[in-house]
């Protein structure tokens, strides 16, 4: 299913968008379950990074991450069983990452790795990219695709853990 910001849409609301309807799908399927989806953006010159296309595309989007500050949101919703205290939970969470310049070389290089192909901003931190992460200022895991301490917080908001 394509996915596309909807007009005047901002980058956050769209990934709580996606989350919520990948929720949702899920939950319609398993009505008697807590269900939690998420999606991951990077947003970098207020251009929208998910998934690279291709090769060409992967390229072009870590030559727009080179030597610059750029934001990872994570859109999560966590969808609780259906009954008397049913609910529907979004939430978000953001982190600035700056990566160190990076030579044309490096970057065609790390693309032909394949690593960066099914990754939001054509980059895995906890991958081969770590080299170039100057900096990060917030959750870390957040820029890995899951922002475990917030899923944590509305899990034990809910009652689904202790």
């Amino acid at each position: 299913m394509p996915e596309f910001p909807e007009k005047g849409e901002t980058p956050l609301d769209y990934c709580r968008r996606l989350a919520r309807d990948k929720a949702r799908k899920i939950h319609s399927e398993m009505p008697d379950c807590f269900v939690l989806g998420a999606d991951t953006i990077v947003v970098a010159d207020s251009q929208i990074l998910e998934k690279p296309r291709d090769c060409d595309d992967a390229v072009r989007m870590l030559r727009m991450l080179s030597g610059k500050s750029h934001e990872v949101s994570t859109g999560v919703c966590l969808i609780g069983p259906d009954g008397e205290d049913a609910f529907e939970d979004v939430d978000s969470e953001t982190t600035q990452v700056t990566f160190s310049e990076m030579s044309e070389a490096e970057i065609r290089s790390y693309v032909a790795s394949g690593e960066p192909m099914d990754r939001a901003g054509s980059y895995a931190i906890q991958g081969n990219a770590s080299r170039w992460a100057r900096s990060i200022r917030g959750c870390y895991f957040n820029v890995v695709g899951l922002p475990v301490p917030l899923v944590y917080r509305m899990l034990r908001k809910r009652g689904a853990i202790g």
